[in-house]
């Protein structure tokens, strides 16, 4: 699967913006799909992930009630809707997938075999 994340871009701290990841290639539904972001310096972060099956998604208790994961599996795409922005969000934001990440590894990055190239979030306070 490919994958091809947009959305990004430069807001003032508590505006919303709303991430795509769109895939291509394979059957996007198979796919457990999440967010990860990297602030200049510091390591990769997760952020959301969704499973396939029931949708069920998870949330890094830093972002928890402001932002919302979901996906449209029809058009192979999975959403990131960032509320309430903060200048600590500011990071390149990656969506990766796979078929193979169980439960326990949603929020590991080692968990995901396919990247998107990554979409730059700039909150300015």
């Amino acid at each position: 699967v490919q994958l091809q994340a947009s959305g990004g871009g430069l807001v003032q701290a508590g505006d919303s913006l709303r991430l795509s990841c769109a895939a291509s290639g394979s059957t996007f539904s198979n796919y457990v799909v999440a967010w990860f972001r990297q602030a200049p310096g510091k390591e990769r972060d997760f952020v959301a992930a969704i499973r396939r099956s029931h949708g069920n998604t998870y949330y890094a208790d830093s972002v928890k009630g402001r932002f919302t994961i979901s996906r449209d599996n029809a058009k192979n795409t999975v959403y990131l809707q960032m509320n309430s922005l903060e200048p600590e969000d500011t990071a390149v934001y990656y969506c990766a997938a796979d078929t193979r990440t169980i439960l326990s590894a949603v929020r590991d990055s080692r968990g995901y075999g396919y990247w998107g190239q990554g979409t730059l979030v700039t909150v300015s306070s």
